[in-house]
């Protein structure tokens, strides 16, 4: 399974990072990537990081946000920088291996004065 964590309350402008573990037993791994859910509208893709390192974000994080991986942890991460109310969430992590997903959790995310 996957663990996120990271989320909490953060002023406007202000940094956050986001972390999801992988289990031991999840290998082989195509995409990692984070999602998020606003109250009241769909998920979206946020950023991706292929398996061998391109990354691609939504236009609204572009500049903002970095994607980035450790394999020997197995683990993914979001650098969030600049965060704005609008980027008010709950973030979730996504595996994609050749035939099956994982999916986090989720973690909240608030950006509040």
């Amino acid at each position: 399974q996957l663990q996120a964590s990271g989320g909490g309350l953060v002023q406007p402008g202000g940094p956050l990072r986001l972390s999801c573990a992988a289990s031991g037993h999840i290998f082989s791994v195509n995409t990692r990537g984070w999602y998020r859910q606003a109250p009241g509208k769909q998920r979206e893709l946020v950023a991706v990081i292929t398996s061998g390192g391109r990354t691609n974000y939504v236009d609204s994080v572009k500049g903002r946000f970095a994607i980035s991986r450790d394999n020997a942890k197995n683990t993914v991460y979001l650098q969030m920088t600049s965060l704005k109310p609008e980027d008010t969430a709950v973030y979730y992590c996504k595996y994609d291996l050749v035939d099956y997903a994982y999916w986090g959790q989720g973690t909240l995310v608030t950006v509040s004065s």
